[in-house]
């Protein structure tokens, strides 16, 4: 077995979006995240952080195309939740459609999107799995 990277865990996500505020009142009046400063680049966009997580919000015209509805098995990215009792309440009180699964690990899986399409997953996970040798 080769030697991988020393990684010591995920740093950032970058969402490329189309629109900065929409975006961030999403990641921030949605999800919990909260605005950080950001350098002072030449393009729109916006930092987060919560969960041990930074997101970096990106404005730029040229977004690909998504697919209608949150797709599992398209990119996707998954946060932990302790209880999910009150998740359906929530997406509801924002008007966030969302599809709910369970899986064959018999994960409660709710997938939605964010305002530009990127799927989100949520479910309350078990412990890390052990290790395959």
């Amino acid at each position: 077995m080769t030697r991988p990277l020393p990684l010591k865990g995920l740093n950032h996500l970058a969402l490329a979006v189309r629109d900065t505020a929409v975006s961030r009142d999403f990641y921030r009046d949605v999800l919990g995240f909260r605005e950080v400063e950001r350098p002072p680049f030449d393009f729109p966009g916006a930092w987060l952080v919560g969960y041990g997580i930074q997101i970096h919000i990106l404005e730029t015209e040229h977004l690909g195309q998504f697919g209608e509805g949150p797709n599992s098995r398209a990119d996707h990215y998954a946060f932990a939740l302790e209880d999910d009792r009150q998740l359906v309440e929530i997406l509801n009180e924002h008007g966030i459609p969302f599809i709910q699964r369970v899986n064959a690990g018999n994960i409660h899986q709710t997938f939605f999107q964010d305002p530009d399409g990127h799927s989100i997953e949520v479910a309350v996970y078990p412990a890390d799995p052990p290790f395959i040798d």
